[in-house]
């Protein structure tokens, strides 16, 4: 049949044309090549990777995005398909403004002392606390000392989704670290604290009181690895940006994708821990980690749980020596 030509005002359309444009990114595949695309190849899996505490002791003041873009296949910066970890240095008496597309911002101060104005807000930060700033304009931080932040957005989940972050669905919340601290030692003093799987407070904001997480998207936990501890291979879907906040050499993460029928994780990769050095620890992986040091260690894993809890897929499983 002919196609046919209709007038807008002034403008002609082929509508033959209009309909080849409309349907010419269309594509279908058989169910059993495209139900798992991770597993075909079509879309990468996301890699172990470390970054040494050495990208933030030295050089200008400056972000340093953790960018693993080209092995994720996404546009950057990117540390997992939907979260950018950075280090953030800041020499003493400078200043760094930073605004991303971003829901959500997670903050760790690794050392240092300053203060940070944001939305008309300025509040003082030292070494051990933590903030979290939601949707909204450009934060500044100025360093009274040399300072570095490990510092967590979903940025690349807004890019994928072409989004942009506008509205705050929180308020921006300063987690002193003398209180985080005393939170810890109180579950660690639990007399049940040695019959679980982890000693850790997981850091909440009174706007997620659905996910219990610090922020819609954002999970943070705060945690010790006493001495001789071994927290027994769990595994679930969302990625781990793991940042080791304290350690003596001893302590380390085994990973693998398979368990054996003694519960034991099936030829392993190891990350060994290194003090204000991170790694990322790949979703749907089981990982144990081990305190070998003789004293105790402590890290902060954020991942995109907060998100993951929300839709209902996280899927958080822990093994055990009865297995």
């Amino acid at each position: 049949m002919a196609a046919t030509t209709t007038t807008q005002g002034a403008k002609k359309i082929d509508a033959g044309a209009e309909i080849d444009e409309l349907t010419r990114d269309g594509l279908y595949f058989e169910y059993s090549r495209a139900a798992d695309p991770l597993s075909s190849g079509a879309i990468p899996r996301i890699p172990y990777a470390e970054f040494p505490a050495s990208l933030h002791e030295q050089g200008p003041t400056r972000a340093l995005p953790l960018d693993l873009s080209r092995e994720l296949g996404c546009a950057g910066p990117a540390s997992t398909p939907s979260l950018c970890a950075n280090f953030v240095h800041i020499r003493p008496g400078e200043s760094i403004g930073l605004r991303p597309n971003a829901s959500s911002q997670l903050y760790y101060v690794i050392r240092g002392k300053g203060r940070s104005r944001f939305d008309g807000l300025s509040f003082p930060w030292g070494a051990g606390d933590f903030l979290t700033l939601p949707a909204g304009g450009e934060a500044v931080h100025e360093a009274d000392e040399d300072a570095a932040f490990y510092w967590v957005h979903d940025e690349p989940m807004l890019r994928y989704l072409g989004a942009r972050a506008e509205a705050p669905t929180f308020r921006p919340t300063l987690y002193r670290a003398e209180v985080a601290k005393a939170e810890l030692a109180k579950a660690a003093a639990d007399p049940h604290a040695a019959n679980r799987s982890r000693i850790s407070v997981l850091l909440a904001n009174r706007a997620c009181d659905k996910t219990l997480t610090v922020t819609p998207t954002l999970w943070a936990m705060f945690g010790i690895l006493p001495v001789a501890a071994v927290q027994l291979p769990h595994r679930h879907q969302s990625v781990a940006l793991d940042l080791i906040l304290d350690c003596k050499p001893g302590c380390y993460t085994l990973v693998g994708q398979e368990l054996d029928d003694q519960g034991q994780i099936v030829e392993p990769d190891r990350m060994d821990w290194k003090p204000a050095s991170a790694f990322v620890t790949p979703p749907g992986y089981w990982h144990a980690h081990y305190n070998e040091s003789g004293q105790p260690a402590y890290l902060l894993p954020i991942q995109d749980a907060g998100l993951q809890t929300y839709l209902r897929t996280l899927d958080i499983q822990f093994t055990s020596p009865s297995r």
